[in-house]
Parts: C-alpha cells; structure tokens; sequence
C-alpha cells in the first residue's frame, strides 16, 4: 500500500499557493482569546465547543471555535498555547504551510465527522481539539525525536520519550473515559497516522536502502551533465536554476534513490524519488 502522504507531497507541489502561511500563529492568537473568554465569561466560553447538535441550530461558528479551546484556562492553558505554537511553526517550516494546513484541515473534520456520527446515534457529544494537538505532538516526535524540551519547566527530556508519556496518556483515557468520549484519543490517532505513519512504519527501510546509491557516480553524472549545460544547481521540482535564480540556495536530498538537486522551497517539501 502507498503511503498516504506521496498524495499529500503531489498535492502540495501542484498546487503551491495552496496552505495558510502562518496557521500556527492564527491558531495561537485565537487560543489566547479563547483563554481570556474563558477567564471572564463561562458562559459564551461554552459556546465555542464543537456540539452537532448546535451546529444543526444555526451555530455554525462551532465548527472553527472549537479548535481554539485551550487545554486549560489556568496558567497552564498559556503554557500550552506558546508550546503548541512552537510545534506547529516548526512543523509548518518543516512542511510547508500546503501540507501543515492540510494537516489541520484533515484532523478538523475527521473530528467533526466523528461528532456528527455521535449525534445521529444518539451520543450528542461537546468536544474540543485537545486530542488534535496531543497527536500533533506525536508528527513533532516523529520528525524531530531527538529535540530537547524542558518538562515541567526543570528537566530536560528528548521528545521521543515525551511522546512515550504522551502515548500513555491515550491509553489511559481509552480504557477510563467514558463511552463515546473514549474513542477520542483514536479519533485523532487517525489523522497522524494518515501524514505521518508512512514514516513511523514504512520510510526507514526506504531510508536504509536510498544510502546504497553510489553517490560518486551520481554526483559524477551530475557533473558531466552541468558541463554540457550554463547552470550548475536545477531544481527537481520547480526547474529552476542557480543561473536565473541566483539568491536561491540549492541542494541534495539523500532520502532519495539518486542525486536529486532541489531549490530552498522544495528541498523539504516534494516528493521523495524511490527509483
């Protein structure tokens, strides 16, 4: 089976205008005022969850609002807004602002969906986009493992091991929560696995294998083919060249199978040769 995300990396290089630059930081001002709406009025705070029910009644909002619900209206609720930001502006750096709005996107209405199925079997349920975000770490922790957070403000912790305590923490509130609020935690396990299972499970072997290229032939290949033409860096992706663009920066990416240059903007974000 293809990885989901080959069809992501191909829909976001031909559409690249596509994606909300700065998603992140929008999701971040809005959480700050949830925040304070929460602080000063508990009532409309109630408004802003996601309820099937309401939405059907004309309270369209709640299909955007309930992605700003912080996790908590204490000091901790600014904690994880700022963190939450982090990881996502780095994400979407990472991505591209295409495929980390799509990210979004697709983890907003599997929720929504999830809800609106609730509520036509007679489970009305009022939710929130916690469980997105403890998932959007997840993506961080796959990508960046190796990063260093300080847990509790003290102790600096990898983030794969966070994600463990994270991984945990879904365990514990599919087995304690009540039904259908249990079925949360996998709900939004669905999307993470869409963008990032291909590399949880299937791109390390890939990876493995792309290093047996022998790169002094390819890159001797290369060469020769620049000495026939009046640039030395192309883009794989945008055709683009070092000549006509020089302020671009160009490079190699060893994930694929071969010598493929690519342009600062698609080095990260294309589609991964295999052959």
């Amino acid at each position: 089976m293809k990885d989901p995300m080959r069809f992501v990396d191909r829909f976001c290089i031909k559409h690249p205008n596509f994606g909300i630059p700065g998603l992140a930081r929008y999701i971040a001002v809005g959480s700050g005022a949830a925040w304070v709406i929460g602080l000063v009025n508990r009532v409309l705070y109630g408004y802003l969850t996601f309820s099937a029910a309401a939405v059907l009644h004309g309270q369209v909002w709640r299909l955007l609002s309930f992605m700003l619900i912080p996790a908590s209206t204490s000091w901790l609720g600014i904690i994880s807004i700022l963190f939450y930001y982090w990881i996502g502006t780095t994400l979407e750096q990472y991505w591209g602002s295409g495929k980390f709005t799509l990210y979004v996107l697709v983890n907003m209405l599997i929720t929504i969906v999830y809800g609106f199925v609730m509520y036509a079997f007679g489970y009305p349920v009022a939710l929130t986009a916690e469980y997105i975000y403890l998932a959007m770490f997840f993506a961080f922790a796959v990508y960046f493992p190796d990063v260093q957070v300080l847990f509790m403000m003290i102790i600096p912790v990898k983030m794969k091991y966070l994600a463990y305590l994270d991984a945990a923490f879904f365990a514990y509130a599919v087995v304690t929560s009540s039904f259908p609020y249990n079925l949360l935690p996998i709900v939004a396990i669905l999307g993470f696995l869409l963008f990032c299972g291909g590399e949880l499970f299937g791109r390390i072997p890939k990876r493995a294998s792309a290093q047996t290229i022998n790169f002094r032939r390819e890159s001797e290949r290369i060469r020769r083919e620049q000495r026939e033409q009046l640039y030395h860096h192309k883009c794989a992706v945008c055709g683009r060249t070092d000549t006509d663009h020089p302020e671009l920066e160009f490079r190699y990416c060893s994930r694929c199978a071969g010598y493929h240059c690519f342009c600062q903007d698609h080095i990260y974000n294309h589609v991964h040769f295999t052959e």
